[in-house]
């Protein structure tokens, strides 16, 4: 059974008088460690796709099962709690809290999981020392690098042990040395720790350290292409 499983999604959206189709009829299945690059120009419906992976938007018909579970018939509080579980989000924009330090963002969704402070600490400075921030744990984001901010939304996004890493453009406020060093990461991600990666992004370089590259145009799935 595929970890994630999309199926003749349909997404339109109304502006004014006007509706277009941001997916028409997609259907995509992506198995566990596969690490996936989903890549278009602006419009072409990846955006609402990586939105319907993260149970942000729904389809207005087909189906998505993650993890053989119908995503489409849960809850605000029940899709709450498989984000939490079940996927790690990482940002362009990093997305961390300014006014917290390095250790205290990644033990955020700890938090919403009810695990107890001890053990939070414990776990948050595992995941900074994977990603080789271990004497950054007192910083404030505005004390840290572009890319050293991006390793603490990583660590943040491993913390929980998601299967499902979701990454939006996540070199696109990094300069060309950094985003290779944060790739390597999700590179190791992918092969040493097994979680499943879909990466949106409009950069080729980018998209070749991914195992596979899928493209869409005009909401449609124009190519799926997996590397040997």
């Amino acid at each position: 059974m595929a970890l994630i499983e999309v199926k003749h999604a349909i997404k339109t959206y109304q502006t004014g008088e006007d509706s277009f189709n941001a997916l028409n009829d997609v259907s995509l299945e992506i198995e566990s460690g596969e690490f996936v690059a989903i890549m278009g120009a602006s419009g072409s419906g990846k955006s609402t796709f990586m939105n319907m992976l993260g149970t942000l938007d729904k389809p207005n018909s087909g189906s998505y099962h993650l993890d053989g579970i119908d995503m489409l018939t849960l809850g605000a509080d029940e899709l709450a709690e498989i984000r939490n579980i079940k996927m790690g989000f990482v940002f362009q924009g990093f997305n961390l809290i300014s006014r917290t330090t390095a250790l205290e963002n990644v033990e955020l969704p700890m938090i919403y999981k009810g695990i107890p402070e001890e053990e939070r600490i414990i776990r948050a400075k595992e995941v900074l020392r994977i990603v080789g921030l271990e004497n950054r744990e007192d910083h404030m984001p505005n004390q840290m690098s572009g890319g050293q901010q991006q390793r603490v939304a990583i660590a943040r996004a491993i913390v929980n042990d998601p299967p499902l890493i979701l990454a939006d453009e996540p070199t696109g406020n990094l300069d060309t040395k950094t985003s290779i060093e944060v790739m390597d990461f999700f590179v190791k991600l992918n092969s040493e720790m097994k979680k499943t990666i879909v990466l949106v992004t409009h950069e080729p370089d980018i998209a070749e350290y991914c195992k596979r590259v899928v493209k869409f145009k005009d909401g449609n799935i124009i190519s799926d292409e997996v590397k040997r």
